[in-house]
């Protein structure tokens, strides 16, 4: 009895995109690389001991300008609240990653009084 292997098309895809090592790292030449030895962040620091600078820009986000607030040290979590709280006092859109949060649209002055009366240094 002679049996066949029949390959799904969409199975081939799925097994390229899958992810390897650790974070999807496969290998590292950094002699000092490691997996983490799980210890937590380090807390975020109290709003009177951070530094925020706020932007205006129009590159590469097709024309649209966007408020840019840059300079935050803290857990991600941290980021990810004080930019819902910048959306939701400004009435928009935006994100915050990689240290940054972006509004949408010219937001400049509403950003500075929430984030002054929020105690953060500008």
């Amino acid at each position: 009895m002679k049996r066949f292997l029949t390959i799904d098309p969409y199975e081939k895809d799925m097994a390229a995109r899958k992810k390897t090592g650790i974070d999807g790292i496969v290998y590292s030449t950094d002699p000092g690389f490691g997996a983490g030895d799980g210890t937590p962040p380090p807390p975020t620091p109290p709003p009177a001991q951070q530094r925020l600078r706020i932007r205006v820009e129009t590159k590469h986000r097709g024309g649209k300008t966007a408020t840019v607030v840059s300079g935050f040290v803290g857990r991600p979590a941290d980021l990810e609240e004080l930019g819902r709280r910048l959306k939701a006092h400004c009435g928009t859109g935006g994100s915050a990653k990689d240290g940054e949060v972006i509004i949408q649209g010219d937001q400049q002055a509403k950003v500075k009084a929430l984030l002054t009366s929020l105690g953060y240094r500008l």
